[in-house]
């Protein structure tokens, strides 16, 4: 069956997508590339809200995309995705329209691809940011060494406990500038393991570990400082024998050649953009890497 004219495809409508959407998302990632993440689709579809573009010929959704709200103070928009067959069809371009007529009161933030950084100039979207995407694995047993800054006296990483919430929100709030609670409520369930770093009895970050593919990707990774980010990827790594994959914010480079240094490598770099604000809420110094990466 030959594909609809790009004339009929605008007329298409755009739905609310929902976890029973699940196959047909993971469907559309496999299309352009990207591992289906099963796993990750259902943690978005929970958590945010997904739009998506049927296709009249019952060809399955034609594009997705999910926004994750954080309160009035933030919304971050993922998954934007387009069949491979309809590339510059203007679909893109019309689920990105919808998505700002009903979320644009919110700050805006997005990750994009060289591929999709020009459609998203064109909608307001202004460069703040990239983050590099690393890949391998980490050699074990490795330790902040002499050349930087060492972990505080008494840092330790542990699982994480329903009694350190209150205390990962309030971190996580200072991390982001934003309300994620109920993002953060699923990260025990959606992460393989979940670590805490604490130091005479306070909370001084957090990050998980979760699948995707055949590797263990972390995220979020939340630390007040470079060698407690350390311990924490050390922590997490001695704990998969897959390779990881980490998605660095560009400010940290120590962090950036530390992994570097220590078997993984650059894999890709994508650029964070927002709209509707000058940056990106939070404190960027804590905030080394997001719970994901994804749009296009």
């Amino acid at each position: 069956m030959p594909p609809p004219s790009p004339r009929s495809l605008p007329e298409s409508p755009i739905r609310l997508l929902s976890r029973s959407d699940l196959r047909a998302c993971a469907d559309l990632s496999e299309d352009r590339g990207w591992p289906r993440d099963e796993h990750r689709w259902g943690l978005l579809l929970s958590a945010g809200t997904a739009y998506g573009i049927e296709s009249p010929e019952d060809e399955g959704i034609l594009a997705a995309c999910v926004v994750t709200s954080y309160g009035l103070d933030l919304a971050a928009i993922g998954m934007m995705l387009v069949a491979a067959r309809h590339a510059r069809q203007g679909l893109g371009m019309r689920l990105m329209r919808h998505v700002i007529e009903i979320h644009g009161s919110s700050p805006l933030s997005l990750y994009a691809t060289a591929e999709g950084r020009p459609l998203y100039g064109t909608l307001g979207f202004r460069p703040v940011g990239t983050v590099e995407r690393l890949v391998g694995h980490l050699r074990p047993g490795h330790v902040p060494d002499g050349r930087r800054e060492p972990a505080p006296s008494g840092v330790l990483t542990r699982p994480a406990r329903a009694a350190d919430l209150r205390a990962i929100v309030d971190l996580d709030r200072k991390a982001f500038g934003a309300d994620r609670d109920h993002v953060l409520a699923r990260l025990p369930a959606f992460s393989d393991r979940f670590v805490v770093a604490e130091a005479m009895g306070e909370l001084v970050g957090y990050a998980a570990l979760w699948p995707s593919e055949e590797t263990h990707v972390l995220g979020p990774l939340i630390a007040q400082q470079t060698s407690i980010a350390q311990l924490l990827v050390t922590s997490l790594a001695a704990a998969t024998d897959r390779p990881l994959r980490v998605e660095i914010d560009d400010h940290h480079q120590e962090l950036l050649g530390w992994l570097r240094e220590n078997g993984l490598q650059a894999a890709s770099t994508t650029t964070l953009m927002v709209r509707g604000c000058a940056e990106l809420p939070g404190d960027r110094a804590i905030r080394f890497a997001p719970l994901t990466v994804a749009t296009g």
